[in-house]
């Protein structure tokens, strides 16, 4: 087992500026995929007054084996969240908000109508902010997602997470092709956003299966892609089977690139909203 972490896996940060964002998400009632996944990055996000929201409360219905997000008892959907965090985006005076949420299979709607709440709350309060989506899958269920895009999300992500040998032993409840099927009816229903996906490297999977992986997604409408390294959260997590080289990922980087995604970033300490402003810049260029 993967123990030492090599000298390019490391990230700094000021307590000071975790502190502050934490204050104010938690004078919310809020909570964000950065503490409850305990992201690498969060130091260097909240310096710069950026955070990914994560609504539906922090308890998962699901069971991934490489997530830090508590699976417990889902928790009742908060009715004011919607206003907390556009205010909290108005507060930030972001220019990019990213939103996510736990998976709720024990909704009808899998949480669909509070995403579509939240977002036009946050376009209501700063309509300037552009406005990006990680929602799980669904279940499959495209008149679920048609409520999502219908708020007007200027991106849509759902990610593939890993190669579909992988899917049993890293995300036993999900399913690769409904995970595709969530990226392709995205753009068929409004074709405007742009639709992303990520996944993690250092699990196990082999190079020729991330590239085959990049070709499904482009084949399902995926525009843009992230690719960072998986870190175990802990020892009840999937093991770490390799750190992926600077190299390798500057490799997938070019391949997906060549393969024609509109946007791609590419690196250990990459993550799925990491510089989620820069890429969708690129992807409007």
């Amino acid at each position: 087992m993967i123990e030492r972490k090599p000298p390019w896996i490391h990230s700094e940060y000021r307590k000071a500026d975790i502190e502050a964002m934490e204050k104010l998400t938690e004078g919310l009632a809020l909570n964000t995929v950065c503490r409850e996944a305990n992201c690498p990055n969060r130091g260097e996000c909240f310096r710069h007054r950026t955070a990914t929201f994560m609504i539906l409360g922090k308890n998962c219905t699901r069971h991934c084996r490489f997530c830090n997000v508590t699976q417990k008892c889902p928790e009742p959907v908060d009715l004011q969240e919607p206003r907390h965090v556009a205010e909290a985006v108005s507060r930030l005076q972001l220019k990019h908000a990213v939103i996510t949420s736990v998976t709720r299979d024990d909704l009808p709607d899998g949480g669909a109508a509070h995403f579509a709440a939240v977002t036009r709350a946050v376009r209501a309060a700063v309509p300037d902010c552009s406005i990006e989506l990680l929602i799980p899958d669904l279940q499959g269920d495209a008149e679920a997602l048609k409520v999502i895009l219908d708020a007007g999300p200027d991106v849509l992500g759902h990610n593939l997470e890993t190669v579909p040998r992988l899917y049993p032993k890293v995300r036993p409840e999900a399913r690769y092709e409904r995970s595709l099927g969530v990226l392709a009816n995205a753009k068929r229903i409004r074709p405007e956003a742009v639709v992303k996906t990520g996944i993690m490297a250092g699990l196990g999977e082999r190079p020729e299966e991330v590239l085959s992986l990049m070709r499904d997604a482009l084949d399902h409408s995926c525009d843009s892609l992230t690719i960072g390294q998986y870190l175990r959260p802990s020892e009840r997590h999937v093991a770490i089977a390799e750190y992926v080289t600077p190299e390798q990922f500057e490799a997938y980087a070019s391949a997906a690139k060549e393969l024609g995604f509109k946007s791609v970033m590419s690196g250990p300490m990459v993550r799925s909203s990491y510089h989620a402003a820069e890429m969708l810049r690129k992807e409007r260029k």
